[in-house]
């Protein structure tokens, strides 16, 4: 007879490629339980890191017809194994995951990485928001423990549905040195004396990747780099071939969680442009603000309370208004001329991480997961 899990652990995405779902899956295994995960992704391997891997097809299509389809098949997989625990990644998996654990006694965890009804895809779509509000709210109240990305995002949840005040566990990774590097000025053939203004992560709307591009025409003595992947790659690889633009811009393939701080290393700057489309976005803490940290990166952030938080209090980089393209344009020319402040940055970075690393966040996470593992059976 087949061992129970302690944990069931589902995304909407690759755990093996979501750094956030990688930080929180070697964390439960610090705590020596049993984990499975459901998972889209390539079939290319039953077993990960020690962890069972239930490899589900992703559906085609989008909207409410993707997801709808997303829910049959963790509702499907989810209710076929009984754990101690299932946590929900998001909440496009979180409905399924209930379902679980209300049929086999388990306990729920729900992992809000943003304000689901106020994303960008929402945005001018009142129906699509209150769907997903509703949604939300339904089961969020359902759920043992929350965990929130930031301090904003935990005090809305709470407002929004009369939850306790959310876990706070941010997308920080762990404490490390990484030296400078030069693999993408040896990659691309970048010249020393030309600044790299690195942008990594998804390629998509609302990550501020056109206000940085169109910015790059009157940005002098600094080259760009887009590592990453997603639906603006095409418009964006267009629009680079602009005479305005000829051999400013470069493209990198999205990097491997365990491959990327040593990249970033290489970069003078890092660019974190949320563009205050939807609250999710206002409020987010995202992960290449702290990657870029990690690795010493100084960072231009756009002028958002949890990303201001951070740069201003730790003297890390300077914010902007995305959207105003003069100030974007000076502050990031400013950015790229003021070698002693980049200097002075980049010294500054490591004390982020006396309160945002993750150790402290793997520490709450794990409190959570201790009080919940005493309220099931084995």
């Amino acid at each position: 007879m087949r061992e129970r899990p302690d944990v069931l652990f589902s995304l909407t995405g690759d755990v093996r490629r979501n750094s956030r779902a990688i930080r929180q899956l070697d964390a439960l295994l610090d705590l020596g339980l049993k984990i499975e995960a459901l998972t889209f992704g390539p079939e290319a391997e039953a077993c990960w890191r020690g962890i069972r891997l239930h490899i589900l097809p992703r559906p085609t299509g989008s909207g409410p017809t993707f997801f709808a389809a997303v829910h049959r098949l963790f509702r499907k997989a989810a209710l076929g194994i009984s754990a101690r625990m299932y946590h929900a990644s998001d909440l496009f998996t979180l409905p399924a995951m209930c379902a679980a654990a209300h049929a086999h006694r388990g306990r729920l965890l729900y992992d809000a990485r943003e304000l689901y009804p106020h994303v960008g895809a929402t945005a001018g779509k009142p129906w699509a928001r209150l769907f997903w509000f509703l949604v939300e709210r339904h089961y969020i109240s359902r759920a043992n423990a929350v965990f929130a990305v930031s301090e904003s995002i935990a005090q809305r949840l709470s407002e929004m549905y009369g939850i306790p005040r959310p876990t706070l566990v941010y997308n920080a990774p762990d404490l490390q040195h990484i030296p400078r590097t030069s693999i993408l000025r040896d990659r691309f053939g970048i010249a020393s004396d030309l600044a790299i203004i690195l942008y990594q992560g998804y390629l998509k709307r609302g990550r501020g990747c056109e206000l940085l591009l169109d910015a790059m025409r009157d940005i002098e003595r600094a080259v760009l780099v887009f590592m990453g992947e997603g639906d603006l790659e095409a418009r964006l690889r267009a629009a680079a071939q602009h005479d305005s633009l000829a051999g400013k811009v470069f493209f990198a393939d999205m990097a491997l969680p365990d491959d990327l701080l040593p990249i970033t290393a290489s970069a003078d700057i890092g660019a974190c442009l949320i563009e205050d489309l939807s609250l999710s976005l206002r409020y987010a803490l995202p992960n290449k603000l702290f990657e870029y940290l990690m690795a010493g990166v100084p960072v231009l952030g756009s002028d958002l309370p949890e990303i201001r938080r951070v740069i201003e209090t730790f003297d890390t980089g300077r914010v902007v208004h995305a959207s105003d393209r003069t100030m974007l344009v000076e502050t990031l020319q400013g950015m790229v001329d003021d070698v002693h402040a980049r200097l002075r940055w980049s010294t500054n970075t490591r004390s982020v991480f006396q309160e945002y690393g993750w150790a402290q966040s793997a520490q709450r996470f794990k409190a959570v997961y201790e009080r919940q593992l005493n309220c099931t059976s084995p």
